[in-house]
């Protein structure tokens, strides 16, 4: 599923210009770019806290026609709307979405098309079966509305079928209670069973949220607990993973296929993010979609029995602690650093559970992508916030059963631990003591995994020269070139 987060460093290979930002009025054109040349099976068009252009169908299908001919919508490539959540934001877009969603179908139907090309909807921060019903409920109040007050010759579909996604800790765990309950509800209101679910997990947002190592635990805790409810309701399930390029939010790369795979077994649906898509030559790209497509197909849960999981759970609950004790009182040091970062998308203002959960002197926290490219460019991968001291806390046996489940572990932080700018950090730490911790953390993780930390290539080597530079600058417009330079470096914005 390639999405529209805006995590590319690089310019997308469908634009010829030097300019790595992408207009919401460009986006259709990279929806089809995505389907024709990279040979995505899915894309996300997001309504969530962005511009989302209308006449996506209407572009697609009248600029493409001959394409989508040969690969309709709503069979052979899809394309699933994130609709906003109206409990967490003004719903002003949401009647605009669930518009365009039933007059694609009209559009679609006068074109010859057979099949429906929108019928699929993620909710964004579901927090109950209540809100996945009234979602539905909605969609069906407004196409019976449509058919009586305009009628377009045929019978407007009145079913819109949701995809939950969980984004916090605690609403992954508790996913499987949600999706009973959706379920239940679900055959007693419309009268019908659904055939199958497709559930969100996302990976950016929780590790924002309490850090890295909860955040991976909590994925593959919310895998084991879909699998032990596809085994008891017989109902099958087809996990969907929002995951970025970097280890912190995910690490979907297309130099890290293998190493995805083996983390999050069970997954059907991975999402290739812009940097995926857009920071590595097409030669790589392309092999390597097929090389995951290929993997998801194969995918099978892995179910952690249930001793495993209840250590996990308290070690996940203990690195969250850590993490937000090391991170609290950084944050003022990192604002200068938010407030310089490049943009890639037109965006509203962001609201919801990737917004920092507490008002630091006034101060909320930006979008994750934001966040962990802010990190990295101070020279300190965020990986490590918290993650070094609590490893060294745990006992021999909950650290066994850490590295029994997170196989990569020691490769994660050999891989990141290369963005490490020692002088960065000391100069970080000149101004504002609370750094140490960091430093700590580092120093913790180099012993345990027998790892160094710092660069290894020239371009590293730049990297962290440049992180030591953007530390001591306060010039806003400097700092975002120096950010800019770091991403492409790296190969992701954040």
């Amino acid at each position: 599923m390639g999405t529209q987060h805006p995590d590319n460093a690089g310019v997308p290979f469908f634009k010829h210009s030097d300019n790595a930002f992408v207009s919401a009025f460009r986006e259709i054109d990279e929806a089809y770019q995505n389907f024709s040349k990279l040979d995505a099976d899915e894309y996300m068009w997001d309504w969530e806290g962005k511009h989302a252009d209308a006449s996506v169908i209407d572009r697609l299908y009248s600029e493409h026609y001959d394409y989508f001919k040969k690969h309709p919508l709503g069979k052979d490539k899809f394309l699933t709307f994130r609709l906003p959540n109206i409990w967490e934001e003004k719903g002003y877009s949401l009647m605009q979405a669930m518009t365009t969603i039933l007059s694609a179908e009209d559009f679609a139907y006068d074109l010859g098309f057979k099949e429906r090309p929108l019928f699929e909807a993620i909710l964004p921060m579901t927090q109950s079966a209540d809100q996945l019903i009234a979602m539905e409920d909605k969609f069906a109040s407004l196409s019976h509305y449509k058919s009586t007050e305009f009628n377009t010759g045929h019978k407007d579909s009145d079913t819109l079928q949701m995809i939950p996604l969980f984004e916090g800790f605690e609403s992954q765990l508790h996913a499987p209670q949600i999706l009973k309950k959706y379920l239940e509800m679900y055959k007693d209101h419309f009268g019908r069973e659904l055939n199958y679910m497709r559930v969100f997990l996302a990976g950016s947002d929780s590790a924002l949220s309490n850090g890295f190592l909860n955040s991976i635990i909590g994925n593959k805790l919310a895998l084991t607990g879909l699998a032990e409810f596809e085994q008891e309701t017989g109902m099958p399930i087809y996990p969907i993973a929002g995951t970025g390029s970097t280890i912190f939010r995910g690490g979907l790369s297309p130099m890290m296929i293998d190493r995805y795979l083996e983390e999050f077994p069970g997954l059907k649906t991975a999402t290739i993010q812009s940097a995926f898509r857009y920071d590595y030559p097409l030669d790589v790209v392309e092999p390597a979609i097929i090389k995951l497509r290929e993997g998801l197909q194969k995918s099978q849960f892995d179910i952690i029995n249930h001793d495993d999981q209840e250590m996990l759970l308290d070690i996940a609950k203990k690195a969250a602690g850590e993490y937000h004790e090391t991170l609290d009182p950084l944050i003022n040091d990192l604002q200068p650093v938010f407030d310089s970062f490049p943009k890639r998308r037109d965006r509203h203002q962001h609201v919801g559970i990737i917004g920092y959960s507490r008002d630091v002197d006034g101060y909320k926290m930006p979008r994750a992508i934001t966040f962990t490219g802010a990190l990295y460019s101070v020279g300190v991968p965020p990986e490590f916030l918290g993650t070094g001291r609590i490893l060294n806390k745990l006992s021999e046996k909950e650290l066994n059963t850490l590295l029994k489940y997170y196989p990569n572990i020691k490769h994660d932080y050999a891989h990141v631990a290369k963005y490490f700018s020692k002088e960065a950090l000391d100069a970080l730490q000149a101004k504002n003591p609370a750094w140490k911790a960091v430093d700590e953390d580092i120093e913790a993780v180099e012993k345990l995994f027998d790892i160094k930390a710092g660069p290894e290539t020239p371009e590293q080597e730049k990297h962290a020269r440049l992180a030591a530079d953007l530390v001591k600058i306060s010039d806003k417009e400097t700092k975002t070139t120096l950010i800019g330079r770091q991403a492409i470096l790296r190969k992701f914005l954040g």
